[in-house]
Parts: C-alpha cells; sequence; structure tokens
C-alpha cells in the first residue's frame, strides 16, 4: 500500500484519539475532579501516540518534516470540526471556514510551493 495513504489513514485515527483525549472530557468528565479527566486523558493519549510515532517514521520516508507538520494540521482541522459540531454540539463557526482557507493556503505553499515564492 501506498505510504502516504497509510499515513494519513494513521494519523487521522491518532487524531480521532487525541481529540477525545483533549476535548472529550469537557463533556463527558465535566463533574469528576481534575485529575481523573487527566489520567483518563493520558490513557487515550498513549493510544494516540501509538499509532501517531510510527504514522510520522512512515511518513517521512516519502514526505519532508514541513509536509509531514502541514499534513498534521490538516488532519487535525478535519477531524476537530465535525467532533465540534457533531460531538461537542458547537455548531459550524466562521472561524473553522477562515481556518481551513488559511490551511488550504499553507498545503500549497508547502506540497506546491507556487504561493510561497
Amino acid at each position: 500500500m501506498n505510504k502516504v495513504i497509510i499515513t494519513v489513514t494513521m494519523l487521522v485515527l491518532s487524531n480521532i484519539f487525541m481529540t477525545f483525549a483533549w476535548y472529550g472530557h469537557l463533556k463527558n468528565m465535566s463533574a469528576k475532579p481534575w485529575i481523573v479527566a487527566a489520567l483518563v486523558s493520558w490513557g487515550i493519549a498513549l493510544f494516540e501516540y501509538l499509532i501517531q510515532v510510527p504514522a510520522n517514521r512512515i511518513g517521512h520516508q516519502v514526505m519532508n518534516l514541513g509536509q509531514l507538520k502541514i499534513l498534521q494540521e490538516v488532519i487535525t482541522l478535519s477531524v476537530f470540526v465535525p467532533f465540534s459540531i457533531f460531538y461537542m454540539k458547537e455548531g459550524l463557526k466562521q472561524e473553522y471556514i477562515w481556518a481551513s482557507v488559511f490551511i488550504l493556503a499553507a498545503v500549497a505553499c508547502v506540497f506546491r510551493g507556487a504561493l510561497c515564492k
């Protein structure tokens, strides 16, 4: 299988874990002490790292570090926005649209270089 596809798939999975580790406790554990939320989040984050570290190693074989980082940011936003809208029930915000526009510009700069020359 293509290393880029493997990398993207693994980064999407790791980002789902990361998003729940960072923000899921705000909905599910708001009545619990913060230390309980932190420990649960660390447990979830372990799975995120077990997927993210090999994903970055595989991705770095076919992408440079800047490309890998921008790819991660695109995936982060692609996971966070649906999480925010559908899971946290916060609705679509104009800031998400603007962030998407700027991240797409960053993708163009890093992967094509045309906009940044």
